[in-house]
């Protein structure tokens, strides 16, 4: 039987701020090389045998930053969920399994169901796992994969196995939520238990059968938004209405601790689901005074520390066991101990009424990103990346005007009724009110400078007009 990834990607990653915001998460970002964690957890599947194209299971938000890094690592056939509210696990994998079973040619294949925020080492051994897997996930079985636990983590939820099938899986006797110190202590001391990864394999007809005996108003909900999902240009838009009245329940316990069927596999393969600085820390390579260091950065006198300076020189002295992130808009500095707090940071963030904890200062939009460098009363500058082929839509505001000005490439400018090329060194001005649109028609990447000025210079003052990506009011 053929293996369907299903990668769920609708995390928030609150606990890596501010690398991590709301608009782009954890899961995208590049914490431990070159690729993002998303990219990475697609990657490390290369070499199965009967893979076919992942379904990704997302937000509305998240959908372009999906596609572009889907497309930089040449997967191009991925089928992209669309969820229109968060609803836990176990719509999410009900979605993708609906979309498997009436695919053309998915059906009667095994769901591989994985997190896309977490880090594996050892990948010769998480691929010859897997394989292990399918084999009781072709007889039926609801396989979830087990981590061999290396201290009392109270932080994640634990899998209480009893006798062996075999030699390789396990009978799951119950799931047990996250336990204070003492309680995971003495897991830890039986012996009998292993950390809740949220990895699994399925059949996709067995787990129908599943759902159907043991969450039905799971099923039912997800299903009628399904069979009422539009098409919008790559994705797969689930009905809101529908989805929205499905109960908000992870799939360990809508279906897993209700089953009779469920079996663990043990995992023991350097995992790691980068749910903290301390953990991110942990997992990362560091030098001769134990210090991850990442960016521009002048240090003496300083030990066991993470250090990522984003944006501007960071200099340190005579200190030890801290996280420092730099970025553009927001600093954080904590001793490691006390950086999973910050948590409350994000929280007060979002009870001012901050955008901090929504976007960072660089905004990833379909057809490139902007970065605001510079704002005011009635005045902000953008730096505006667009790539290749791409295009702004045709719009306009009704509180500010705008100025661009090209410094490097060429840009097909449509403003009011005037159609023209700009290129390096060559402006514009855009009156308030007039319609107005940038396209880059050309290979190389189109950089405009942008100043706006008006009474209003909020995102939300567009008025779309025609947009290739579907975002028309």
């Amino acid at each position: 039987m053929n293996i369907v990834p299903v990668i769920l990607s609708g995390g928030s990653g609150t606990r890596l701020w501010p690398l991590s915001r709301q608009q782009y998460p954890k899961q995208f970002l590049s914490l431990l090389g070159n690729n993002s964690m998303f990219q990475e957890t697609i990657l490390r599947l290369k070499g199965l045998e009967s893979l076919l194209d992942p379904i990704v299971v997302c937000n509305d938000n998240h959908r372009f930053l999906v596609a572009e890094q889907l497309n930089q690592i040449g997967i191009n056939n991925a089928s992209i969920i669309l969820e229109p509210v968060g609803r836990n696990t176990a719509p999410a994998i009900t979605a993708a399994m609906l979309q498997i079973i009436n695919g053309v040619d998915k059906q009667d294949s095994i769901m591989l169901v994985l997190s896309a925020d977490h880090e594996i080492n050892d990948i010769e051994e998480f691929q010859k796992t897997i394989n292990v897997a399918k084999i009781h996930a072709e007889k039926g079985r609801l396989v979830t994969f087990g981590i061999v636990p290396k201290s009392p983590n109270t932080g994640f939820g634990y899998i209480n196995f009893s006798g062996n099938i075999n030699s390789d899986i396990f009978e799951v006797k119950k799931f047990v939520e996250k336990p204070n110190q003492k309680t995971a202590e003495s897991y830890i001391n039986d012996g009998f238990y292993l950390w809740n990864s949220g990895m699994f394999m399925f059949d996709s007809n067995q787990l129908l059968q599943e759902l159907t005996s043991y969450c039905p108003e799971i099923l039912n909900a997800v299903r009628q938004s399904f069979g009422n999902a539009t098409q919008d240009l790559d994705f797969i838009r689930l009905e809101s209405d529908f989805f929205e009245s499905s109960p908000n329940n992870s799939i360990d316990y809508a279906l897993m601790e209700k089953s009779n069927n469920v079996v663990v596999i043990k995992l023991d393969v350097g995992w790691s689901d980068v749910g903290s600085w301390q953990s991110l820390y942990e997992i990362s390579e560091k030098d001769m005074n134990g210090n991850v260091l990442k960016g521009d950065i002048f240090e003496e006198e300083t030990f066991n520390s993470y250090i990522d300076a984003g944006s501007h020189v960071v200099a340190t002295i005579g200190v030890s066991d801290l996280i420092i992130i730099d970025t553009p808009d927001a600093t954080l500095i904590s001793s490691k101990d006390q950086a999973y707090k910050v948590q409350n940071i994000v929280k007060s963030l979002q009870g001012s009424d901050r955008e901090e904890h929504i976007n960072n200062r660089k905004v990833f939009r379909p057809w490139g990103w902007y970065d605001s460098i510079e704002s005011g009363l009635n005045f902000q500058v953008k730096r505006l990346h667009v790539n290749p082929g791409a295009k702004l839509s045709l719009q306009k505001h009704h509180k500010r005007a705008e100025h661009w000005v090209v410094v490097d490439g060429k840009a097909n400018v449509t403003n009011g009724d005037k159609v023209f090329l700009l290129t390096k060194g060559e402006s514009t001005f855009i009156p308030i009110g007039v319609t107005h649109s940038l396209e880059n028609k050309t290979s190389k990447t189109l950089e405009i400078i942008e100043v706006q000025s008006g009474s209003y210079l909020g995102e939300d003052d567009i008025v779309r007009f025609e947009d290739v990506y579907g975002r028309t009011n």
